[in-house]
């Protein structure tokens, strides 16, 4: 498969993932949050996504280093700008309730870094989640209270991941 198929796919598949997520959290309050702005892309669609269902809805970013399209970039109020390392812990006391929904895009072309990283993420992730959130991610987490969800139609097996964290 060449590059650019495989990045179709994976845009595909991370489309479906989150409109599913998207769907899953309509009518149930609280913030969302997306680990790794990139470019705006994802973070834009969120946006687009949530504000027929709740206009009001919250993003929190979280994101190393801003170099995204002026557009798609949020607010002070809701970008945890710097290492993850440093951001993730305490943050719920800044965001004020535990999230519905998070989105992990946080593969950095490093195997090896990816992966620690998807270690870290994975187990600081789950005190930020309210019962039932789900969580939607480019990189196999193990998420404390969380299990793995199926894929839905169109989206191919370790292409992308789903989670539920359990109720509690």
């Amino acid at each position: 498969m060449s590059r650019l198929d495989s990045a179709i796919r994976r845009l595909q598949a991370q489309r479906i993932c989150l409109d599913w997520a998207v769907a899953e959290i309509n009518g149930r309050p609280g913030p969302v949050l997306e680990f790794g702005l990139g470019n705006g892309r994802t973070y834009d669609h969120l946006r687009d996504r949530l504000s027929g269902g709740d206009p009001e809805r919250e993003i929190f970013v979280f994101e190393r280093k801003v170099a995204a399209h002026p557009d798609c970039v949020p607010d002070d109020a809701h970008l945890f700008l710097g290492d993850v390392h440093d951001s993730m812990p305490g943050a719920l006391a800044r965001i004020g309730a535990p999230a519905v929904m998070a989105h992990c895009d946080i593969g950095t072309g490093d195997a090896a870094l990816t992966a620690a990283l998807a270690v870290f993420v994975g187990s600081a992730l789950g005190p930020l989640l309210a019962p039932g959130a789900v969580i939607a991610a480019d990189q196999p987490l193990a998420i404390p209270g969380c299990r793995p969800v199926p894929l839905p139609a169109g989206v191919a097996e370790g292409r992308y991941h789903l989670f539920r964290k359990d109720a509690a």
